[in-house]
């Protein structure tokens, strides 16, 4: 994955992120969110030619990026719950 990719989904995650602390959404939304992420990310990269990887390897990409940007924050929470 390049450096371009990954910069898109974090942009996308981030401004994602804030809206749904802004709203009162329940967290069990999230990873259906991370989908939606993942689906945007993936037509921008399409639809720009961001990087050289067919359509299915772009999917899987943007996919696999969002989901694992939400396992990672749980795993945050689950460690800051430990040491309190």
């Amino acid at each position: 994955m390049e450096i371009t990719v990954a910069i898109i989904i974090m942009a996308l995650t981030l401004i994602a992120g804030e809206i749904t602390k802004l709203t009162s959404l329940d967290n069990k939304w999230i990873p259906l969110q991370n989908i939606i992420i993942a689906v945007i990310a993936s037509i921008i990269c399409i639809a720009f030619k961001v990087e050289d990887m067919s359509v299915l390897e772009t999917i899987v990409t943007c996919i696999f990026g969002t989901m694992s940007a939400g396992g990672i924050a749980d795993l945050k929470k689950v460690t800051n719950k430990e040491e309190n």
